[in-house]
């Protein structure tokens, strides 16, 4: 069955009569000017989000009236693209059976691929680095945390704001991070690949979702201290939970001292966002700390420009419509021609 990214990019091509499993996220009854009634359908699956107007006079209006946040559906109809996006004619909608909705939350075998593909290059670079309290650390991160790994978004809305987001993301700029490291000799690359691993861990909280299906919603913690200070707090745990498990890789007298190495990567947590305005406490002061903030970027907006090929159309030969917070109108990249 196809999905709703693959729905959105062949129906901007032309109109498409096909079913799609999707997950409701909001519903909500609205009325025109002239008191037409519709509901406004927001659902979501593994990697995209979609909102419809299901009008008084189709089949599907009824069925919303039985639905709520969370159910599992298969909408059907004629899909095309239009000036305000994805749209329906003549809509159906029904609840998955048992064995659909599994196969539904498994995901695609592509998604389920590169997830295995991610997890493991993150265990096999963590667990090659040298003996150290930066080694220690990530490795128990990975195994206390693997779960919310796995299901974390690595942001609401611009860049790998789906399920799984944060380990697409978080493996990609590790990739960046392990071939930029080598090039400068200022660079301790244990403290990078760190930094990497460690500049989003507050989002574990702030983004995640739910054990099955594809809903995160805003939470107390994430809302009220956000994820540079949440993820402070969380290595600080690790930290100290590594010392007591790992105690001569901690010890005063190992060079650099434990301490100078915990203030350096609490360091790059604290500035990868790269000026004060963009939310980060201090700016970046280290050379770990420079490359951590622009790998991020690069990797952020890259993201971006592929969500505006899958997304939006092509309005004149090689552009695309803008898409926020992108500049600009994206051009085709030479690559697609």
């Amino acid at each position: 069955m196809i999905t709703l990214s693959e729905l959105v990019k062949q129906a901007a091509e032309e109109p498409r009569e096909e079913e799609v499993s999707v997950q409701v996220d909001q519903l909500r009854l609205g009325k025109t000017q002239n008191g037409k009634p519709f509901y406004d359908l927001e659902v979501v699956d593994a990697r995209q989000k979609a909102r419809f107007k299901i009008w008084a006079e189709t089949d599907a209006f009824d069925f919303c009236s039985d639905l709520k946040s969370g159910d599992l559906c298969e909408l059907g109809g004629r899909f095309f693209t239009n000036q305000f996006g994805l749209n329906v004619e003549k809509p159906q909608l029904r609840f998955l059976t048992v064995s659909e909705t599994e196969t539904f939350l498994a995901g695609s075998e592509d998604s389920k691929r590169k997830q295995v593909e991610d997890w493991d290059f993150l265990q096999q670079t963590f667990t090659a680095l040298p003996e150290s309290a930066l080694r220690a650390v990530a490795l128990l991160s990975l195994e206390q945390h693997e779960k919310k790994w796995k299901r974390a978004a690595a942001a609401r809305t611009y860049h790998h704001a789906r399920r799984g987001g944060l380990l697409e993301h978080t493996s990609q700029m590790l990739r960046c991070a392990a071939a930029l490291a080598p090039l400068y000799e200022e660079v301790t690359p244990a403290l990078l690949y760190c930094g990497v691993l460690f500049h989003d861990v507050g989002k574990l909280w702030e983004n995640d979702y739910p054990d099955q299906g594809f809903i995160s919603q805003p939470n107390r913690r994430g809302e009220l201290i956000g994820h540079i200070s949440v993820g402070i707090e969380v290595v600080n745990k690790l930290w100290h939970q590594a010392a007591e498990l790992h105690p001569a890789l901690f010890a005063a007298e190992v060079k650099p001292s434990p301490e100078l190495v915990r203030d350096h990567l609490l360091h790059l947590i604290a500035s990868h966002h790269g000026q004060m305005e963009f939310g980060s406490p201090v700016t970046p002061r280290t050379p770990e700390g420079m490359l951590l903030h622009h790998i991020d970027n690069i990797d952020a907006k890259i993201e971006m420009l592929r969500c505006a090929y899958a997304e939006k159309e092509e309005i004149v030969p090689g552009l695309y419509e803008i898409r926020r917070p992108l500049e600009g109108m994206p051009a085709k990249p030479l690559s697609f021609y």
